[in-house]
């Protein structure tokens, strides 16, 4: 499992448009985000580039912290 930090969630809602954003990349499944932490884990069946995950949250209106 891979994860990463998000900033700017704030509600159920958000939770759902970053899940939405990281399992519509081809190669990532079981995406998990937890609103409380900020941090969004999920599998790699095949190796995604860290710039494409953060592009695709930056994308659905969110930040990447680190």
């Amino acid at each position: 499992m891979k994860s990463i930090r998000i900033t700017g969630m704030s509600c159920q809602h958000c939770v759902m448009a970053v899940t939405k954003a990281l399992s519509a990349l081809d190669g990532i499944q079981n995406v998990q985000v937890d609103l409380k932490t900020g941090v969004a884990t999920y599998e790699e069946i095949k190796p995604v580039d860290a710039k494409v995950v953060a592009a695709a949250i930056q994308k659905a209106g969110y930040n990447v912290v680190g």
